[in-house]
């Protein structure tokens, strides 16, 4: 039996003005799996940490033309609150997957419905291409169709604001309330106004890629190691309409294309899961890798804001970093070469992410930098920029999730600049005579040997959203006394916004917005951190753990003490 307020809402679709083919779907569905039914009407999809995503399909949480359109019309409402009188425009993007060129059509549709003018790109763009577009456009929002590296079944909405970063508060919760207020699909404006809308392109794409270009510190490495060895794969996504022309840009000649990836496609046909962080997204490109003796290995996810990468190690044998490596040795670079080049400044900064290594904020301090920490979630480290770009120089961003940002041009997680910098600092270390690998034992033995691990639990469904909120209330109510044998000496909670030391009870604010993520901090250093994700039905658990290295000839050894570490720490938290 479906209840009630559930089947009121199917109701409402049945008989309301929506096509035939939704209500086909509605009547189909009822009769022969009424579980997804109700797991597609029992809620409505919420911008999250990258906005709106979900399942494509029929109902009120699923992505489908009205699903878009009552976000578009909130949005658009909210707009033309925010800046009336003036002549609001939008740019309107989106990547590889099924139905993104037709949920892009009807974005910049009703937009220009509603008076607005839309700059829609003429095919599938990155993600960070959207970002710039809106501050080198004057653009007061955009819009980006993508479900980043989620599965073919998934397609997402991310909204912008005119700074270039995704809608934060109060902008996210003023949007929801204003699609709250649109009570019937006919409040939407799907036609009038096709006027407005314009085709760009080849011109955004020549603007992005000079100031991208702008970014490089070592041209003169580039140009001896123009022949380094790069192997590139787009996983089917929008890294093929730029990665090879920024690497051109660079002056990098020697760049391999994995064919079999080459094309775009929603459908993700040579991966199950279209996610560089994921060692089978990348394992046609290593094959390659390996084939031809690569320099390094990339690969960027669909819509191009997080890229993977693999370099040898000091066996000789490929290895996929991870993205608090990767993250890491950016940072190091873009600090240690601007220094060398006297481009330092005292008002420099760099961000990243509570749940990403605490080894960048080791490198900042020892570098006299401070580090900014926000939520998960690159739209935090957009809005440090915003606050700070009067008073600091941003140089990079990155979160753990494999997604950096250098310079402040882009406001979001840019795989397209990053890839170009990555195989900069590459081509800078074997200038000087070192492997990437080498690079990272030093830095470890400079400051600490730092390792972390992610594991991601799935609930789908209704029924699963009510199992993860059960798992952090009881985390809540009953934290460990202790974890792998240590003590408990920190517990953050950045939803009552609180840090109580365990040690003598004491508590102190947390001055972040409030989130549903936990922190266990023990007396051994150990950390970690439970979040429930804002895109996808899981709550993730971050682990990380470190010890010195005394000598990089002892990288393995306390590689396997750290690994052995972070084993007890899941299995005393009963994880697996």
């Amino acid at each position: 039996m479906i209840e009630e307020q559930i089947q009121s809402k199917i109701n409402i679709w049945l008989q309301g003005n929506y096509d035939e083919a939704t209500k086909a779907e509605i009547k189909s569905l009822a009769k022969e799996n009424e579980e997804e039914l109700v797991d597609s009407f029992y809620k409505s999809l919420e911008f999250g940490t990258g906005g709106l995503r979900g399942l494509m399909g029929v109902g009120t949480n699923r992505m489908n033309k009205y699903t878009v359109g009552v976000a578009t019309q909130g949005l658009a409402n909210y707009l033309m609150k925010c800046f009336s009188g003036e002549q609001i425009k939008v740019a309107v993007a989106h990547d590889s997957r099924n139905n993104s060129d037709y949920f892009a059509k009807v974005v910049a549709e009703v937009f220009a419905a509603n008076g607005i003018k839309v700059y829609l790109f003429d095919a599938l763009r990155p993600t960070p291409e959207l970002s710039f577009a809106i501050r080198h456009l004057g653009c007061q929002s955009g819009i980006v169709i993508t479900a980043s590296h989620n599965p073919k079944e998934y397609n997402g909405y991310k909204a912008y604001w005119n700074d270039g970063g995704q809608v934060v508060p109060p902008h996210d919760k003023n949007i929801i309330e204003e699609v709250n207020a649109i009570n019937s699909v006919d409040d939407i404006k799907f036609e009038g106004g096709e006027n407005l809308i314009e085709t760009v392109g080849e011109e955004i794409d020549k603007a992005y890629l000079e100031t991208l270009h702008s970014l490089s510190l070592s041209p003169e490495a580039i140009k001896a190691e123009k022949d380094l060895k790069i192997v590139f794969t787009s996983i089917h996504g929008t890294g093929i309409t730029l990665v090879p022309k920024v690497l051109e840009k660079f002056g990098f000649t020697n760049v391999h294309i994995v064919e079999e990836q080459k094309e775009p496609n929603g459908n993700f046909p040579t991966v199950v899961y279209p996610n560089p962080e994921e060692a089978e997204a990348l394992s046609i490109a290593l094959k390659k890798a390996k084939e031809i003796d690569a320099d390094i290995l990339l690969g960027t996810d669909p819509d191009s804001d997080r890229v993977g990468i693999a370099v040898k190690n000091h066996h000789g044998e490929f290895q996929l970093l991870n993205g608090n490596q990767t993250g890491t040795l950016l940072f190091d670079y873009l600090i240690n070469v601007r220094r060398e080049k006297g481009l330092d400044r005292p008002n420099d900064y760099i961000a990243k992410t509570i749940v990403t290594t605490d080894l960048i904020d080791a490198t900042a301090e020892k570098n006299g930098m401070k580090c900014f920490n926000t939520l998960t979630g690159f739209k935090y480290i957009a809005e440090v920029i915003k606050a700070n770009e009067s008073e600091l120089n941003f140089l990079a961003g990155a979160e753990e999730s494999y997604g950096y940002l250098i310079g402040d041009a882009v406001r979001d997680k840019d795989a397209i600049g990053s890839v170009a910098m990555i195989c900069e600092l590459v081509a800078y270390a074997k200038f000087k005579g070192k492997s990437l690998f080498e690079r990272l034992a030093e830095i470890y033995k400079e400051y600490g040997f730092y390792k972390e691990s992610l594991i991601s639990i799935t609930k789908k469904g209704k029924k699963g959203a009510e199992e993860i909120a059960e798992m952090m209330k009881s985390l809540r109510a009953n934290p460990p006394k202790e974890i792998n044998g240590s003590k408990l000496v920190t517990l953050k909670d950045y939803q009552s916004l609180t840090e109580k030391n365990i040690t003598d009870g004491t508590e102190r604010p947390l001055d972040f917005p409030k989130s549903n993520v936990l922190q266990f901090i023990t007396e051994d250093g150990s950390k970690i951190s439970a979040r429930p994700s804002g895109t996808e039905p899981k709550i993730k658990f971050y682990f990380s753990v470190n010890q010195p290295l005394s000598s990089t000839a002892d990288y393995d050894e306390v590689a396997l003490a750290l690994d052995k570490k972070i084993e007890g720490i899941i299995q005393s938290m009963g994880l697996k």
